[in-house]
């Protein structure tokens, strides 16, 4: 008889990642659907995942599936199991946990897709054996989460909006109503908007894979765009270092794939800046896009 597995779901702004996961971590079966566009309906987000867990398990259909763990963007009160809030998908204060449950027959846990990825880069992948780390997946928008003392840091579905630390007074205006966010400066997304406002209107776009392809042929325009971006960064990052401690700091998302063209001027800059604090190990996550669903599956172990 097969080993007892979980569902695994991460659902995000433009794709579903699923997965089911055997204690050791092994994906024994995956899916990958687009994200429903009208999940401000009433029922939506509960639907969409319980047609997800429906895929992975027609995938697998001998699998002893015994928890389901799901993680969403925005906030999330954890405890409760319900979405509160999320901008970008436009839905507040949805109960998933209890009704999911019920659809599907198993128990379920709902958690926050980047705290998530933390747990599961803690349990599979490069934070193994760290107790203070700081996670920050650089995407088109920029999240957060922080593990202190072995503890992941939850505060009650608010912590990890590290998107929103102002790194540069009255800089670009942040759709969240604020102006410097560290997002409109070193996410995916920012850079190539501040690349674009380098070229001539009507070139053709360079998203941030491509300036950073520029910035190692030494392209001003693009040097200057991600000269900004690590500063900024490395302002957020030495600031958390200073107010949480942590040793251990993971970069991940698609800048990440920049490897040490990031990672080099970034560890530079926060060793600069820092006086007495200890110089935190700066790297790049391993998990890559399945660090959400891993991690929800971590959550869904939890359960069993």
């Amino acid at each position: 008889m097969p080993a007892p597995v979980v569902a695994g779901i991460d659902l995000g702004g433009t794709r579903i990642k699923a997965a089911l996961v055997d204690r050791d971590g092994t994906q024994v079966a995956t899916t990958l659907t687009p994200t429903p566009g009208d999940l401000d309906r009433p029922g939506a987000l509960v639907d969409a995942l319980a047609a997800t867990f429906d895929r992975l398990r027609a995938e697998a259909p001998e699998a002893e599936v015994v928890a389901c763990g799901a993680v969403v963007p925005g906030i999330v009160d954890d405890a409760r199991g319900v979405a509160v809030y999320a901008s970008n998908l436009r839905w507040r204060d949805v109960p998933v946990a209890k009704p999911l449950a019920e659809r599907l027959g198993v128990p379920v846990a709902l958690g926050h897709d980047v705290r998530a990825g933390l747990r599961a880069e803690v349990e599979w992948g490069a934070a193994r054996g760290s107790r203070n780390v700081l996670f920050l997946p650089l995407g088109t928008g920029i999240a957060g989460a922080l593990m202190l003392d072995g503890h992941l840091v939850v505060a009650d579905g608010w912590s990890g909006e590290v998107g929103h630390v102002i790194v540069e007074p009255g800089g670009p205006q942040c759709p969240c109503g604020a102006r410097g966010c560290l997002e409109t400066l070193a996410s995916a997304a920012a850079v190539a908007r501040g690349y674009a406002a380098h070229v001539p209107a009507g070139a053709p776009p360079v998203d941030a894979k491509g300036v950073a392809a520029l910035v190692a042929e030494g392209e001003p325009a693009a040097v200057a765009v991600w000269d900004r971006a690590v500063d900024a960064l490395s302002r957020a990052v030495a600031m958390l270092v200073s107010a949480t401690g942590v040793d251990h700091v993971l970069v991940g998302g698609g800048l990440s794939q920049s490897g040490e063209l990031l990672l080099e001027p970034l560890r530079a800059q926060v060793k600069a800046t820092l006086t007495f604090q200890r110089m935190p190990r700066i790297e790049r996550a391993t998990l890559g896009d399945r660090a959400g669903s891993l991690g929800s599956a971590c959550l869904a172990w939890d359960l069993v």
